[in-house]
């Protein structure tokens, strides 16, 4: 009986030691697949691709949670999928003014936003997951204590609760986590600075991207600051010898609403939608969803520069 036990328990062990190993197989793989969905040039293929495509990955990190390949995938795949295509269906009923689908998308894409940050908070431990939401002279020291090997996560950290407090602007609460967004993404561009970008050049220019957002949030006569959100967008365009469209799109109707600038909002779109998406072959996704908002953002130009 010992002798039959014994046998049981390690064929359960081989078992599990087996399916790890294949999850593990089957992660260098995904990572080497992943540029092609990037390079996908088909909007609405992409769009119902992408939730099976997660939630597969999702069912092998179930099986080994412990893969760091798994969670890479799964952060930036849910923060990807909330900017390109959530974030979107929002913006597209905002524009209809439906004020039942705007609530849903926000909804939506508060938990999708919500899946990024809590993979990203995975690997960057229990501390981060307790000292985030404290003040910001806490999150300072946090980052300080922070391997930079870690600035993957901690980029996606940034992005994804601003991305939330975005879609959450009537909550004080959220609104008072701006500052450690800000100092997230300072930190993350420090370390670049210091260190040099990440070969990757999307992840070098999110962060600078998201800083743009943020200094384009309000108004100039409200304490906005268009300058620093050019600035932030174009250095994002310098990183990417000018191939990011998604930053300039952004930089268009972000700044140009912010300042009031027609003129400037206008020659931004139009560059945008006068260059291929396929000039960055290698983000050509990406370069689509920027064409898709700047076509929109032209549509509605007179009622948005009344």
């Amino acid at each position: 009986m010992r002798i039959a036990f014994a046998l049981v328990t390690i064929l359960a062990l081989a078992g599990c030691d087996t399916r790890k190993f294949t999850v593990n197989t089957t992660s260098k793989v995904l990572v080497m697949a992943q540029p092609g969905l990037q390079q996908e040039a088909d909007y609405e293929l992409a769009r119902q691709a992408i939730p099976g495509s997660l939630k597969t990955v999702e069912g092998f990190w179930m099986v080994d949670p412990d893969n760091p390949r798994l969670v890479k995938i799964l952060t930036e795949g849910y923060c990807s999928y909330g900017t390109g295509f959530v974030e979107d269906d929002w913006e597209a009923a905002k524009f209809k003014e439906d004020i039942e689908a705007i609530d849903y998308h926000n909804t939506r894409s508060t938990k999708i936003f919500t899946r990024c940050l809590n993979y990203a908070l995975k690997v960057l431990g229990s501390r981060w997951q307790k000292e985030l939401f404290s003040d910001v002279a806490t999150v300072k020291k946090l980052l300080a204590d922070t391997s930079s090997e870690r600035r993957f996560e901690m980029m996606y950290a940034g992005v994804a609760l601003g991305s939330i407090i975005n879609h959450n602007l009537s909550n004080v609460e959220m609104l008072g986590y701006l500052p450690n967004v800000q100092a997230i993404l300072e930190h993350v561009v420090a370390l670049d600075e210091k260190k040099g970008p990440p070969a990757n050049r999307m992840h070098a220019a999110l962060p600078y991207v998201a800083l743009g957002m943020l200094h384009s949030g309000r108004p100039a006569a409200m304490g906005g600051e268009p300058e620093k959100a050019k600035a932030m967008f174009q250095k994002a365009l310098e990183l990417t010898d000018n191939k990011m469209l998604l930053a300039r799109t952004l930089m268009g109707y972000r700044v140009g609403m912010q300042t009031n600038d027609r003129a400037f909002f206008h020659e931004q779109m139009k560059q945008v939608i006068e260059t291929a998406p396929s000039v960055w072959p290698e983000q050509r996704l990406a370069n689509e969803v920027a064409h898709r908002k700047a076509r929109r953002y032209l549509k509605h130009e007179k009622e948005l520069f009344q």
